[in-house]
């Protein structure tokens, strides 16, 4: 039993389900990570949080599992190189803690896939990149007050 210390639903708007962000690039920061033990009890998994700081999706949450610690060492290898890829996308490439990778900007690679077992669509990360290649994949701005013509001279 739990006391709810006069908890009134009338007061608060019920959450909403959450569909899953479209598949595409994003700017986020990973705000926790805990080494997990894997279901079957053979292995430990470090699990990053991983939070949309920009954009219409700004404030979603994303996690990524990676089996550092398993018997198949197919999956230490593949957990590995997703660490290395998110090491290298915040500039920290020899952490002595998960939580030095915490609060660092990033790009993640979000794709959507539909759960075998239950046919829902669910969003995985499949990839990692430093926050520039965000800004070189978009195209350039005008700079803010350049009331220059863009036409050159001798066309006018």
């Amino acid at each position: 039993m739990a006391d709810l210390y006069g908890f009134d639903a009338n007061a608060v708007e019920p959450s909403r389900e959450f569909e899953p962000v479209p598949a595409g690039k994003y700017l986020a920061v990973i705000t926790e990570s805990e080494m997990k033990s894997n279901k079957a009890g053979t292995g430990h998994y470090l699990q990053f949080t991983f939070e949309v700081i920009d954009g219409p999706h700004k404030g979603r949450f994303l996690w990524a599992r990676l089996n550092l610690d398993n018997p198949n060492a197919t999956a230490v290898q593949i957990a590995k190189a997703e660490l290395s890829a998110v090491c290298r996308a915040v500039g920290v490439l020899a952490p002595n803690d998960s939580t030095e990778l915490h609060d660092l900007p990033l790009v993640i690679h979000v794709k959507c896939k539909k759960r075998p077992d239950t046919g829902e669509i669910t969003n995985e990360i499949k990839g990692y990149s430093p926050k520039a290649s965000l800004a070189e994949s978009k195209p350039a701005a005008a700079p803010a007050g350049n009331s220059k013509p863009t036409t050159p001279p001798w066309k006018r």
